[in-house]
């Protein structure tokens, strides 16, 4: 009997961007999906929105006075009654705070000095709505200042019922020991007494910290005299601007700010003013200068939003109903979050656009803001796309008992789930139910040892979510993070000794910032531990061994070309294009055509090289590259097995390095042109084999030293850092090539998995496992074929042109389209896919004014 199924079309999307679907695997005009600092003003006709309503943004180079004024409608001219217009604003953006009916809308801004004289309206432009893009309104800054705390305390106004609760059994508290325990260690400090006392300023921040979550706990005094101790010391003080940095000033303007709120009753008028005058002049180094129009233009400024656009909300939220420069830095931080928060503002998937790595440091700013405006306004910012994902983004970027997906700075940096990251699942689940953040919770025990939440746990003991609430039974097998480029395939979530953990990244924001130069690379993932991964450790942001062994391409499982990698900027972006999933097989398709464009284009990189004597030259994997087509087809065919199908070809015949990262040494075993690499890791006992097939030859090589070797002087004590195992595949020099991968995962004393050509005689065609039955156009003159089944179930991927055979009937397929026969979401479904192009936020030609 046959199966009854249906069938499934994705879209080629353009985005008019002037190119022919034939022209898709290749160099695109589009010079960067993001640019770094906007040049270009968003959106415009041919980009696509991400929410509804979308920001106004222009470039701080096209402000000519101290304000801008925006107008838009639906009509080009503007006309009164029907126009959206702003007051003159201090910064360079514009949320319309309502939701924007379908169809085109017309806008423009011009320059108003402080005496309020206009210059000329800019040029007008105009962007599409339409009713399949995501809606998000929040309310205007109106509303905010309505309903803003008037007493204090009020930093934590949004959970003042909860620790009033609190107090009264504070020490049945699980955390009640941790807590206490933290804070007399800070008592026991008498940084007070220092003759210089901003020479130890910023340790009476860190300490701060402990002091109030303690005070505001369990309410005794002595906590917050230690903190009237710190700021009357600083008060009697003259601050020392040559130790003025941003985590400097962060950590001062915490104790300020936190003595003012929690100890306001204890302090008189004079010491008040004097509090508040500090807190600006302290703010005016790191806290204040971004209402200039830096922040809302530029696509990565991790410190800030770690840190200072939290401390900045605080500041405004402390002092704005009897300071205008607090209002307008309130007013600020409001719109700039309804704007590019809560991670750029182009990413809805709920994980760091820079990684896995450095997810944790941005925790308590995604937990703070949301909870502080959410109450203060009446409307739940937890509405937006990127919270509505988190949950389930948190759970397979970072499985429990498992290292982490592996991309971004520091990923390597820990092989269990932070307390952070498991402190932020606790928040989704208190406070919206999702059932992936609740399982992920019950996983993961760690959420109590996280000291920035605890304030909100102690507070929040009464909205508990049930224990042992199993992972939902319709969890996808992958998840395409489409905003982010990535795809996170698991075999078995729920049973962490069986699970394959496949990521793989193509990404749009490119390199630069705490991402790497990754694209197009993979990890894999088995029993918790790293088969193949990325290599090099992070120990300083742009030393030798970061920029050539740690964030360079070499360390990554990807290809060189020529022995060069991709640059740090946004410019080597890569696309995620192709996603599909199904209960025997995850597939995506990664573009890193645009990726090996030359050199860096960022003053900060440039800078960087040159202060760490590194030069970005050839001989170093630095350059130009003829590249036309990098695309990468990777699939796992559920439960251990990962195929990769590469594409290649450059303007000129190259060397292509395929390059395999492993913690363990390889054994060679060449046939021909067939290489067979194997490793072994005894801790959890499995092997893996990974058998490359060409039509080229190549010659195989491994090391176990770095490129660049880390400095031991910048080594963690009771950390190791061992050498890791680099294999290259150095191809003989060619235009074009196609390499397929077949790797295999083998517990001991399980039935080998043999992957063999089949008898027909075809080099394209092979066994796997004596299962799956694959062929792979390994010839470049031809155009790209990839096709695996399973003649038993009938399940089928395909990619290329020839019609297919499914279920005894003829399917015909568009060109070069890939297409996938599984079970989705409980049905046998017939999915066929083209190319979704990134949405592009800057510049889409080279030659666009």
């Amino acid at each position: 009997m046959k199966k009854q199924f249906i069938r499934q079309w994705t879209l080629l999307l353009l985005f008019a961007l002037a190119i022919t679907p034939a022209a898709l695997a290749q160099k695109t005009g589009l010079e960067r999906v993001h640019e770094n600092v906007r040049v270009t003003p968003y959106p415009q006709q041919d980009n696509p929105l991400y929410l509804n309503p979308s920001p106004l943004i222009v470039p701080v180079e096209m402000r000519k006075a101290d304000y801008l004024e925006f107008q838009l409608s639906q009509e080009q001219t503007f006309p009164k009654g029907k126009t959206l217009q702003s007051k003159p604003l201090a910064w360079c953006m514009f949320n319309p705070h309502r939701v924007l009916e379908n169809g085109t809308w017309y806008w423009r801004f011009r320059s108003v000095d402080k005496a309020g004289k206009a210059g000329e309206w800019s040029a007008t432009y105009n962007f599409s709505v339409s009713e399949d893009i995501p809606q998000f309104v929040t309310p205007t800054f109106d509303a905010f200042m309505k309903n803003m705390p008037k007493g204090y305390p009020r930093i934590y106004c949004f959970l003042e019922e909860g620790l009033k609760k609190a107090k009264g059994n504070i020490q049945t508290s699980p955390e009640y020991k941790d807590l206490t325990n933290r804070a007399q260690r800070a008592l026991n400090n008498n940084y007070e007494t220092h003759p210089t006392p901003y020479k130890a300023a910023n340790l009476m921040g860190q300490d701060a910290n402990q002091l109030y979550t303690a005070y505001r706990a369990t309410g005794e005094q002595r906590y917050a005299d230690k903190m009237l101790a710190y700021t009357r010391a600083l008060l009697a003080s003259t601050p020392d601007p040559k130790l003025i940095n941003d985590f400097y000033c962060g950590d001062v303007l915490f104790l300020l700010t936190h003595t003012y709120d929690a100890c306001y009753d204890r302090l008189n008028r004079e010491e008040l003013q004097k509090i508040e005058d500090l807190t600006f002049q302290i703010a005016k180094y790191h806290h204040n200068v971004q209402r200039k129009g830096r922040v809302e233009n530029h696509i990565f400024d991790n410190h800030y939003w770690q840190r200072a656009y939290r401390e900045m909300l605080q500041i405004g939220l402390m002092f704005a109903d009897k300071n205008d420069t607090a209002k307008e830095i309130l007013e600020y931080c409001y719109e700039l979050w309804t704007a590019r928060a809560p991670a750029s503002g182009f990413n809805r998937d709920g994980e760091w656009h820079n990684g896995q790595g450095y997810f944790h440091s941005n925790v308590k700013t995604l937990w703070y803001v949301p909870s502080l405006m959410s109450y203060v306004t009446g409307t739940d910012f937890l509405q937006h796309p990127f919270y509505k994902n988190l949950g389930k983004a948190l759970v397979y970027a970072w499985p429990p008992r498992s290292m982490s997906a592996g991309f971004g700075d520091g990923n390597e940096s820990f092989n269990y789930v932070s307390r952070q990251r498991a402190a932020l699942a606790d928040y989704i689940a208190r406070e919206t139910g999702d059932p992936y953040a609740i399982w992920y919770c019950n996983e993961n025990k760690t959420a109590t040892a996280d000291m920035d939440m605890r304030i909100y746990r102690i507070a929040s003991a009464d909205k508990m979510y049930p224990a042992g609430t199993p992972l939902p039974e319709d969890a996808p097998k992958a998840l395409w993070m489409q905003d982010t480029g990535e795809m996170l395939a698991h075999s078995n979530l729920k049973r962490y000794r069986e699970n394959t953990f496949l990521s793989f990244r193509s990404s749009p924001f490119g390199s630069g910032s705490h991402t790497l130069s990754d694209q197009n690379s993979f990890n894999l993932h088995f029993r918790g531990v790293p088969v193949y991964r990325s290599t090099g450790y992070y120990l300083h942001f742009s030393d030798p061994h970061n920029l050539l062994s740690y964030r360079h391409t070499r360390a990554h499982n990807t290809i060189l070309v020529d022995g060069i990698g991709q640059p740090f900027t946004t410019r080597a972006y890569g696309k995620l294009v192709r996603m599909l999933s199904g209960e025997n097989i995850s597939y995506a398709c990664g573009d890193a055509s645009n990726a090996y464009c030359g050199l860096t284009d960022y003053p900060m990189w440039q800078k960087n090289f040159k202060n760490a004597k590194v030069e970005e030259s050839v001989a170093n994997g630095f350059g130009e590259t003829p590249l036309k087509k990098y695309r990468r087809h990777i699939l796992l065919l559920h439960p251990n097995i990962v195929v990769i199908y590469d594409e290649l070809e450059a303007g000129k015949p190259v060397r292509w390095d395929w390059l395999l990262h492993s913690p363990v040494q390889f054994k060679f075993d060449e046939n021909g042109k067939d290489k067979i690499l194997t490793t072994y890791y005894p801790e959890k006992k499995f092997t893996s084999i990974a058998r490359i097939f060409s039509n080229s030859d190549c010659k195989l090589s491994q090391t176990d030293r770095f490129f660049s070797a880390p400095d031991p002087k910048k080594m963690r004590k009771g950390r190791e850092y061992p050498n890791q195992w680099h294999m290259t595949a150095a191809y003989e020099k060619s235009a074009a090539n196609r390499i397929l991968t077949v790797i295999t995962l083998q517990p001991d004393g399980a039935k080998p998995l043999n992957v063999i050509h089949d008898k027909n005689g075809n080099p394209n065609d092979f066994v796997l496992a004596g299962k799956w039955k694959l062929r792979a156009q390994l010839d470049p003159s031809q155009p790209a074929e990839l096709l695996i089944r399973d003649p038993k179930t009938g399940v089928l991927f395909s990619l290329g042109n020839k019609t297919l055979q499914i279920e005894g009937e003829d399917y015909k397929r568009e060109p070069s389209t890939s297409v996938l026969f599984d079970v989705m979401d409980g049905k046998w479904t017939i999915h066929e896919m083209s190319d979704i192009e990134p949405m592009p936020t800057g510049k889409l030609h080279h030659d666009q004014p």
